[in-house]
């Protein structure tokens, strides 16, 4: 084939008149328009096609040139639809990204609103030349220069559709992509509070009693709360991971890939292409990473993680910052390939995010680390089962972790531990450990220890993953061990960890002493052996806050 994908081509237009390669989904617009609310907000990932599905829709939609945007669809599925078809070119349609409003400061993102404002209000400036009343005048000019005050650009939304209403006869559509990054950055930045306000008055504004609005789509990655930014919004409609409709929206259906690779010749690739990016369930429709499906036939059908670095991670950062024993526990389970059953609050109020820490799977699942596999009802209601969705994000999540565990600057360190703890080398071992202790305690609690173990103990399992089946607190022998490392390759040894934590430091001698006893007592490397490995390590670990003391044992 002459065709190319398009690897971050997000405008409908460009991808069709330049001949790229395009997954047909204007099946979205006959599921839209046979029913849908006066607000849509449709969450996903990132980079799972959001942008170029609300382009897609513009270009359906405008009024302006609307002769030459049917040529676009062409040959597309939605043409054989007559009831999307009688919606072509009928309205006027204002599109704004808000991505790139991005700052780490409140004033400066003011600025960001103010420039991105000015360029949409550009693409209309035809209006300035209808009769206006002087007080709208005045605000357009003002935002179209960029110099209107926070309170005029708050009405930008609905100002606009008013106009837009007053001159073509029709109500207004408006499409707003990526609604919550600004949201995003400013609780990133520390300046969340700062911002909210005028976040839910520029949407509110706009969405709520607006007689010029049509309808309403919105993406986004998180559904922030309706108290947070939708106040009193009642005819907002939701398709999230998990429910509201649009399934296959965003996103590659398995048929699709199919296709994709028939059409390329790599029919072969399929069951390779299935284990490294299908695996997301979107109210039971399976699906495919369109961005990193994508790359794979753009790189000649290179398996790797295209993903990384596309999804901001400032929240899952923070939330791993407070991991505590039982989320740490979790993590693990799911790097081994387990699911976990927990409760789903798909919607966000920034501020309580660091509050409760079951959060994390709610974060997880809304940026794509997770994918949901099942629902239960029980007494205690409604808890889903999340596992990791396929071998990219395995991978991916890995990294991530990592990234909290360790900045560039301790990967030496780190590596430098491992292989002194797979050498057999305890005092080697036990000074790389304090130093990552030294520096990473810091981002937990001291006086609250076992937090902090285990979440070291995630940070080696995602690191060996490669060379190690990783097990934690499991059964062998007498007792249960903390963690083992089963090798996947004969000239590997062995490791069995126990971590003991105690008040005083003089009493770490003791009590490595202790946890190595333990390990030959209760007989923990039962498994291993039982498994056919030879060479068996064992670590007596005692930690007494920033310090600690290891010591091996005998077999």
């Amino acid at each position: 084939m002459n065709k190319v994908l398009p690897i971050g081509t997000e405008y409908f237009a460009k991808l069709r008149m330049n001949g790229y390669y395009f997954v047909d989904k204007t099946t979205f617009l006959s599921e839209f328009f046979r029913g849908h609310a006066d607000v849509t907000l449709i969450t996903r990932p990132r980079r799972f096609g959001k942008s170029l599905l609300l382009s897609m829709t513009q270009q359906f939609l405008e009024i302006e040139g609307a002769d030459e945007h049917r040529k676009l669809f062409e040959g597309l599925k939605v043409m054989d639809d007559p009831v999307a078809m009688a919606e072509q070119g009928t309205r006027p349609v204002i599109f704004l990204t808000m991505k790139n409003i991005e700052w780490d400061t409140w004033g400066g993102m003011q600025k960001k609103v103010a420039l991105e404002l000015s360029r949409l209000y550009g693409r209309f400036k035809h209006l300035l030349n209808d009769p206006m009343d002087p007080g709208d005048r005045m605000a357009f000019e003002g935002i179209y220069a960029g110099k209107a005050e926070l309170e005029t650009m708050s009405d930008a939304f609905r100002l606009l559709c008013r106009l837009l209403e007053k001159h073509y006869g029709k109500k207004a559509v408006l499409l707003i992509d990526e609604y919550d990054a600004p949201l995003q950055c400013a609780w990133a930045h520390g300046y969340y509070l700062e911002a909210i306000g005028f976040y839910r008055s520029l949407y509110s504004s706009a969405l709520k009693s607006n007689e010029a609005l049509d309808f309403a789509i919105l993406t986004g990655v998180l559904r922030i709360a309706k108290e947070s930014i939708f106040s009193g919004l009642n005819n907002l409609k939701v398709s999230s991971v998990i429910s509201g409709g649009f399934a296959d929206a965003c996103g590659y259906t398995r048929e699709e890939v199919a296709k994709l690779a028939r059409d390329f010749g790599q029919e072969d690739k399929l069951g390779e292409i299935a284990d490294w990016y299908d695996g997301y369930n979107f109210h039971g429709r399976d699906i495919y990473n369109p961005w990193s499906v994508n790359n794979y036939f753009s790189e000649g059908c290179k398996a790797r993680k295209y993903w990384v670095r596309t999804s901001g991670n400032s929240i899952l950062q923070t939330m791993l910052k407070q991991l505590d024993q039982k989320r740490a526990r979790h993590l693990s389970k799911l790097m081994e390939g387990k699911t976990i059953r927990t409760r789903i609050e798909e919607s966000f109020i920034y501020p309580d995010i660091e509050k409760h820490r079951a959060n994390l799977y709610d974060v997880l699942l809304a940026t794509g680390y997770l994918k949901c596999v099942g629902a239960v009802d029980d007494e205690d209601g409604e808890k889903y089962d999340l596992s990791i969705p396929n071998m990219e994000i395995r991978r991916v999540f890995r990294d991530e972790i990592l990234k909290f565990l360790a900045s560039s600057e301790d990967r030496s360190i780190l590596d430098d531990l491992l292989e002194a703890m797979q050498e057999g080398d305890a005092e080697s071992f036990q000074e790389c450990l304090q130093i990552v202790l030294r520096d990473m305690v810091s981002f937990h609690d001291a006086a609250q220890p076992e937090s902090f173990y285990h979440g070291l103990m995630l940070g080696l399992s995602v690191w060996l993953d490669k060379r190690y089946f990783i097990r934690s607190n499991r059964e062998s022998g007498y007792g249960r061990f903390d963690l083992a490392f089963f090798p996947k390759k004969p000239e590997l040894p062995g490791i069995v960890l126990e971590f003991k934590s105690v008040e005083q430091e003089k009493e770490l001698a003791d009590t490595a002493e202790e946890a190595c006893k333990q390990m030959k007592e209760k007989a923990y490397d039962t498994e291993l052996e039982a498994s056919g490995v030879q060479d068996i390590w064992h670590y007596g670990i005692a930690f007494c806050k920033k310090h600690v003391l290891v010591k091996m044992g005998n077999a």
